[in-house]
């Protein structure tokens, strides 16, 4: 077995010279389950006919013999492109209380990762998996959960750090192409991994962080320009001003290496002509995903009944 290492990704991954990756942390998975705590019931589904997009789909046990209609939120979990799936148990007890609390389906998506799919893998995944919830819209879809208690008018998108940039990628996605079948009136980017080629003022100027971030940047999409590709510096994108969702929750941790570049992705789509609500709610004397390392304290509690309210909005 080959022990050269051609990229070292730590701590997310080493990719050798023969291209076998090693992911070193986050590989646990759990099965879908009825959780006994919540009372939520999961199941996985392939969501491409190839199997190359599939989900963990989670949904109220109380909701599956009634007549109730509910919002759906489709997630993308966070791991650099590189690390994390759908079948993670940091995912799996995350979005479990997330649903029982929201009254909320969910749909966690299994996309492709980087480096041995690179971007836009990750990308043409999670929209394959948004057109697959609009094919529900009839009531005749493939999946049965979906057909019989899906509200399609309130489809919400989240994501964490990379997963949030998938938010991001997807509501520039949604301003270009209609998307027939759902109505997407709000996204909530937790943590979202932008970044650019000049710091920010009070951003880290580290030169060991920053070569990290385009380490991992470049492993997750080879072909890209660099840290100001539109990809993962909105700032850079003359598309900004069609985002294609109305209503946009930010959530950041002022410890968080990140916190600099997403009040600045406020700004900056504040000032692109775009026509929507955006709003930041920052966690004090918290650092990055603190919401899934500590998901019982008071700042992780705070976030997850300010999610339940942004989703049940106008219901």
């Amino acid at each position: 077995m080959e022990t050269e290492v051609a990229n070292d990704l730590s701590p997310l991954a080493k990719v050798y010279k023969d291209g076998r990756v090693e992911r070193l942390m986050s590989t646990a998975t759990v099965p879908p389950s009825l959780d006994e705590k919540t009372g939520v019931q999961s199941k996985d589904v392939a969501i491409s006919s190839d199997s190359t997009v599939s989900a963990r789909l989670y949904i109220p046990k109380a909701a599956v013999g009634s007549l109730q209609k509910l919002p759906v939120l489709v997630y993308f979990h966070g791991g650099g492109f590189i690390i994390e799936t759908a079948w993670s148990p940091t995912y799996h007890n995350y979005l479990n209380p997330l649903v029982a609390e929201a009254n909320i389906i969910a749909v966690s998506v299994e996309y492709r990762r980087a480096p041995e799919h690179p971007l836009p893998a990750a990308y043409d995944d999670s929209w394959t998996a948004l057109k697959w919830v609009a094919s529900h819209s009839a009531g005749n879809g493939p999946e049965e959960w979906l057909n019989s208690h899906a509200n399609l008018k309130k489809v919400f998108m989240s994501g964490d750090s990379a997963g949030a940039n998938i938010v991001h990628n997807m509501g520039i996605r949604l301003g270009e192409e209609k998307l027939n079948g759902i109505e997407i009136p709000g996204v909530v980017m937790v943590h979202p991994c932008f970044w650019g080629e000049e710091p920010l003022p009070l951003e880290t100027t580290e030169p060991e962080k920053w070569s990290k971030i385009r380490d991992i940047w470049h492993a997750a999409k080879p072909t890209t320009s660099g840290l100001d590709d539109p990809l993962m510096n909105p700032a850079t994108d003359p598309r900004l001003s069609g985002f294609g969702v109305s209503r946009v929750l930010i959530c950041v941790a002022e410890k968080d290496m990140l916190r600099q570049r997403a009040w600045y992705y406020k700004e900056v789509l504040s000032k692109s002509g775009w026509k929507g609500d955006v709003e930041v709610m920052e966690a004090p004397e918290e650092d990055h995903v603190f919401h899934l390392v500590k998901p019982d304290c008071e700042n992780a509690e705070k976030m997850m009944k300010k999610l339940v309210s942004f989703m049940n909005e106008d219901i």
